[in-house]
C-alpha cells in the first residue's frame, strides 16, 4: 500500500502526516479517511479548485491529468508544474508527497 506524506499546513495538518491507503483512492478522498479535512467544495466532481495539491515527489506515479483537470487547475491558486486537484490525482503503486497550498480559491466560504 503506498503511503501520502503531507507536509505540515497550519489549518489542515500542523504536524504533517503520513497516511498508507490502498491503491486507486485519489489523494482527496486518503485526506479525508484520515482526519485531515482539505477543502472539496464541489464534493469531489471535479468543478473547482479547492482540493488543489502540490505533490512534491511521487507525480509520476499517479494517473495522468485529464483536460478537465488541467483547465481547472488554470485558475487554482499557486498553481506549480506539479499541481493537481487532489480529487483526481489516483494514487498507483508508490508513494507521494504532498503540500496542500496556503490558500484556496472557495467563493462560497468566503461569501462572494
Amino acid at each position: 500500500m503506498p503511503t501520502i506524506t503531507i507536509l505540515p499546513h497550519a489549518q489542515y495538518c500542523p504536524q504533517g502526516a503520513q497516511v498508507r491507503v490502498a491503491p486507486g483512492t485519489s489523494i482527496c478522498e486518503a485526506l479525508l479517511e484520515n482526519g485531515i479535512a482539505i477543502e472539496h467544495a464541489c464534493d469531489m466532481s471535479c468543478a473547482c479548485t479547492t482540493c488543489h495539491v502540490i505533490v512534491r515527489e511521487g507525480l509520476a506515479s499517479l494517473n495522468e491529468a485529464e483536460e478537465t483537470e488541467e483547465d481547472l487547475l488554470d485558475r487554482a491558486w499557486g498553481l506549480e508544474p506539479q499541481s493537481r486537484l487532489s480529487c483526481q490525482a489516483i494514487l498507483r503503486q508508490s508513494d507521494v508527497v504532498v503540500e496542500i497550498p496556503k490558500y484556496s480559491i472557495n467563493h462560497a466560504k468566503e461569501n462572494h
